[in-house]
């Protein structure tokens, strides 16, 4: 199974962010690529929810979804669109960070809402609260394509494990971990964390991610542009023993990685841990 996996440095433009991913598809359908992989907030990143509330779009009319599924068909390719950020119909106006599997018909074979917010404040001059913006999902989706069961995730979800245990022990083979993962927090866990999960579930890990500098443009244009968000890039592929086969860096663009699917059972053979659950009392 060959999966190509998108490194991408997005900003606040959503038809421009487009373009660039759409020419990336298309380059990695012509390598033979089965599935595509795209980062977590494919179509914008933004600190302003002003912003975001100029160029977003609700899913029925979002032209980066419309345009992902045209070229899943006219490509013959599988493709896992990391997120999205969406509108929504909830009345305190938060958004969605939603991802898609595409089937190669370029029918929406499976939609996950983001499950973990990303709280917090990871020093005195990066702090973040994406619930102030974000409505949280509240269901855990296994998706399926016909080589494999895919389990679907974003970001900071990473973080949390016994999601990663629940999808495994549901069916998954591979684990996608789209993300948008800050340069502080990825370069001290990111690896870590992908291979802990790949390890613990005996999947295949699959996690494309931004890169870069993201700059906002500010809500009062007399005001100057705040600090970048900086992306920790490093897009990666794990294999279920917990090796690294993919490691993309820094730079935007493609990375192709052949699967070989059959070691999903040969690691769950020899380490059966996912069915050696016991139940135990809390502390």
């Amino acid at each position: 199974m060959r999966v190509a996996l998108l490194q991408l440095s997005v900003g606040e433009d959503p038809a421009a962010n487009l373009k660039t991913t759409l020419s990336l598809v298309n380059d990695a359908a012509a390598d033979g690529a089965t599935l595509i992989c795209t980062p977590e907030v494919t179509n914008c990143i933004s600190q302003s929810r002003e912003r975001q509330r100029a160029v977003l779009s609700r899913q029925d009319n979002d032209p980066t979804l419309a345009a992902m599924r045209r070229a899943a068909k006219e490509n013959d390719v599988w493709i896992a669109l990391g997120s999205l950020a969406l509108k929504t119909g909830d009345p305190d106006g938060r958004f969605a960070n939603r991802s898609f599997l595409i089937s190669d018909q370029g029918e929406i074979v499976a939609e996950y809402d983001k499950i973990h917010m990303f709280d917090v404040q990871v020093s005195a001059t990066e702090h973040f609260r994406e619930s102030a913006g974000y409505r949280p999902g509240e269901r855990a989706v296994l998706a399926r394509m016909p080589q494999a069961a895919l389990g679907l995730t974003v970001c900071y979800d990473l973080r949390f494990p016994h999601l990663y245990r629940l999808l495994a022990q549901a069916g998954a083979d591979i684990l996608l971990v789209p993300a948008a993962f800050l340069r502080t927090t990825g370069a001290a866990h990111w690896e870590p964390l992908l291979r802990a999960r790949a390890i613990e579930t005996g999947c295949f890990v699959i996690a494309a991610a931004q890169t870069g500098d993201h700059v906002t443009i500010p809500d009062d244009p007399s005001k100057p542009a705040g600090a970048p968000r900086q992306t920790f890039g490093h897009s990666m592929v794990v294999n279920p023993w917990g090796e690294v086969i993919l490691d993309m860096g820094t730079a935007t663009g493609i990375a192709t990685v052949d699967l070989d699917l059959g070691e999903v059972a040969q690691a769950r053979s020899r380490v059966p841990s996912l069915s050696h659950d016991r139940p135990f009392a809390g502390p």
